[in-house]
């Protein structure tokens, strides 16, 4: 994988992310990642329809936990929206999480066997091997709308910016 040139760190430690850097204007690249169930997943099993993928480190951490519970809160305000929030974590691990804090209106997946989203989208933490923080909107015909690639890894992501972004599509 190559390096990307997008900067972010990690408590004020710098890291590298790999992979192809995203921009907005591009087709969403189609990517494999691993559902509930152990089912696969791809994008294109949700083409037609505007996605917002969330993408984050782990469920372990409270960052990401907040950042998933406001992803299912705000899709309720949203039409025709899909969530697609992916980790490397373990699809038994996102699971757990979603059960326990009751979150029924994203979609997890798992980035960990292949790291396919993380590699075909720049988010690949090479340090660690985890996905890197941050959002990705697609529209119905598949272009990248906006993408965020949050500077520092342990803050949450711009929300209003991604919302904004989907509710004028």
């Amino acid at each position: 994988m190559k390096e990307s040139s997008v900067k972010v760190t990690f408590a004020g430690n710098p890291l590298t992310l790999l992979g192809n850097e995203i921009k907005v204007g591009d087709s969403a690249p189609d990517f494999n990642a691993i559902g509930g169930g152990l089912a696969p997943v791809k994008l294109s099993d949700f083409k037609g329809k505007t996605v917002i993928i969330a993408v984050y480190p782990s469920v372990d951490t409270s960052v990401c936990a907040l950042q998933n519970r406001r992803f299912n809160d705000e899709v309720n305000n949203l039409n025709e929206v899909v969530v697609l929030s992916i980790s490397c974590d373990l699809p038994f691990a996102q699971s757990r999480f979603c059960a326990a804090e009751g979150l029924e209106n994203i979609i997890t997946i798992s980035d960990h066997k292949d790291l396919d989203f993380g590699e075909k989208y720049g988010f690949v933490i090479k340090e660690l091997r985890l996905l890197t923080r941050g959002t990705v909107v697609i529209d119905k015909a598949g272009i990248v709308r906006h993408i965020e690639y949050v500077p520092e890894v342990t803050n949450e992501p711009d929300y209003d910016a991604t919302l904004k972004i989907v509710k004028a599509l």
